[in-house]
């Protein structure tokens, strides 16, 4: 059985893909659609490679091809888009396939062989994610951006912290970040998920519930006996920050990259 997940940000898109497939292909299994660019990385990150992606181009959260600064993807890949076909001929290269919205199940037939053949072969597409881009030239699709730097307030004035000098966030009835000076500053912000949004998720990594952590401020990762972690920050920061035993695996595949 070769399984497959859906990237889609459209949920009646998506079903409808997935009600084709089933149609069409009794050997392909849709383990998961993921509505976003945030819930593929978290999703890959803490499962093994599909055999098999169909992946929508631009999301409400980016563009798709970010998802190759992450990981190196090694399946077989689909791209599904509503742009003409003349913007999309640069999907003709190494193996990779495209579908034009809305799907015929011929052209998924077709590209599902296609797909077959590639997994049966077990090739490595090395798509030149860069030259695509350029290629492709898409109207209106804009590279997602992170934020910066966060406004705090000291002594009645506004002053920006580079989001490059914060070592983590963290919650203690209210939110703080913490620069690699050691200096805490509160933050008005309603959420650890709000924050987690604003920030690459490839430099921070949600700990637990309490923290956000910078992958640069990392001094040291203790391993404890029955799996959990402890994160030890930095000096001057004076901060252990613990690792649950199930997130322990998901840490580990973010940390050693």
């Amino acid at each position: 059985m070769i399984k497959a997940i859906i990237i889609e940000d459209e949920h009646l898109v998506a079903r409808q893909l997935e009600r084709k497939i089933s149609l069409v292909a009794n050997d392909i299994s849709v383990i998961e659609i993921l509505p976003s660019l945030k819930t593929a990385r978290k999703w890959l990150m803490e499962n093994a490679e599909p055999d098999l992606i169909f992946m929508d181009i631009q999301l409400s959260d980016g563009i798709s091809f970010e998802l190759f600064d992450y990981y190196d993807l090694k399946c077989a890949l689909i791209f599904t888009t509503a742009y003409d076909e003349y913007a999309i001929r640069a999907f003709k290269v190494n193996g990779i396939d495209y579908l034009l919205k809305p799907v015929g199940e011929n052209e998924l037939k077709k590209a599902l062989e296609k797909c077959r053949r590639l997994i049966g072969s077990n090739p490595e597409n090395t798509l030149a994610v860069q030259e695509l881009i350029k290629a492709l030239a898409l109207p209106g699709a804009a590279q997602h951006k992170y934020k910066e730097k966060f406004i705090i307030s000291v002594r009645h004035q506004w002053i920006p912290i580079e989001t490059s000098n914060i070592a983590c966030f963290s919650k203690d009835n209210i939110y703080y970040l913490h620069t690699f000076q050691g200096d805490r500053h509160a933050l008005d912000y309603d959420s650890m998920d709000q924050l987690e949004e604003l920030l690459n998720s490839r430099q921070f990594y949600r700990a637990n519930r309490q923290y956000l952590v910078n992958v640069d401020a990392i001094q040291a990762v203790r391993l404890h006996e029955n799996q959990k972690l402890t994160v030890i920050l930095k000096s001057p920061l004076k901060i252990e920050i613990d690792v649950s035993r199930e997130k322990a695996p998901a840490f580990k595949k973010w940390f050693d990259r």
